[in-house]
């Protein structure tokens, strides 16, 4: 790439790292993963920055590349997380952040057990903003399909999440 290309991939992942590294955590529920995945991400793209024509579609196409590592992780299963019935260590609460990080924490919790591929389209659909047509173009299939994902994902959230789901609507 020429000075005027990496001077634009530099600009473009300062002021998006954050974002992206946020909507993977949301995806996979740990943040040394989150960064993984946003760290796979924007290597495609700098891989592929000369030839991207629409600068405009950037943020799909990094979005796409994150939710595909995502989805990629889980389907290996050397790098499959054991889930364990005592967490070895448990991170102290601060009493003054309070119901905010109780119902975070609650909702991240819960979607981590949710499968990948509906947890995905929970967290384009509801914590990105996107809709059924802009979510079924992200994960490449159709629009039934983000919409029969989305009922399954919401119904396994619910399961899991059983008497919180009303703590979370009531500090809602």
């Amino acid at each position: 790439m020429d000075q005027r290309d990496e001077q634009e991939f530099a600009e473009y992942f300062t002021a998006r790292r954050d974002a992206v590294r946020r909507t993977a955590y949301l995806l996979c529920g740990d943040w040394h993963r989150a960064d993984d995945l946003t760290q796979t991400a924007f290597v495609a793209l700098h891989r592929r920055w000369r030839k991207i024509r629409d600068r405009g579609a950037l943020d799909a196409y990094v979005r796409r590349s994150v939710l595909r590592a995502m989805i990629d992780e889980t389907r290996r299963p050397w790098r499959r997380e054991r889930h364990v019935e005592v967490v070895p260590e448990v991170a102290a609460t601060d009493a003054e952040v309070g119901e905010v990080v109780a119902v975070r924490s609650t909702l991240v919790d819960g979607l981590a057990k949710v499968p990948p591929r509906q947890r995905a389209v929970l967290v384009l659909r509801f914590l990105e903003g996107l809709d059924v047509a802009a979510t079924a173009v992200a994960m490449k299939c159709s629009e039934g399909t983000v919409k029969s994902q989305t009922a399954r994902g919401l119904a396994a959230l619910r399961d899991v999440l059983g008497d919180a789901v009303d703590d979370l609507r009531s500090t809602s």
